[in-house]
């Protein structure tokens, strides 16, 4: 992510495709895109893309924005929930943006602030 140090905004076409790192150091996957709360104009989730080859095949999952912390040492985000915590989360609706109580489920499971509080 070319972000400047100072930097206290950063474009979303900056974020999508940033890789995201475990607690290990080990890449678990890279964001594809995020999901912005449309009152309160909060980001609510990165959708992250793991797997697959060359962006063919990835699965794609949520993910709290206030599980990931931009690392400059790394040049992408950390996180401290794994790649299998994320897909054991709590399955979403065919509408998952709109379901809050899914959305608690998912903040519960991941242990992560309610953005909407």
């Amino acid at each position: 992510m070319n972000v400047s140090m100072s930097a206290n905004l950063v474009s979303s076409s900056d974020v999508n495709g940033t890789e995201v790192f475990g607690i290990d150091g080990g890449k678990i996957g890279s964001i594809d895109h995020l999901m912005i709360d449309k009152h309160s104009g909060k980001v609510a989730y990165a959708v992250m893309g793991f797997g697959g080859f060359l962006g063919m095949g990835e699965d794609h999952y949520p993910v709290p924005w206030d599980k990931l912390r931009y690392d400059t040492s790394v040049d992408g985000f950390m996180t401290d929930i794994v790649e299998d915590e994320v897909k054991a989360a709590p399955t979403a609706t065919e509408n998952w943006s709109a379901d809050r109580e899914w959305e608690q489920r998912l903040h519960e499971h991941c242990h992560a602030k309610r953005y909407w509080i």
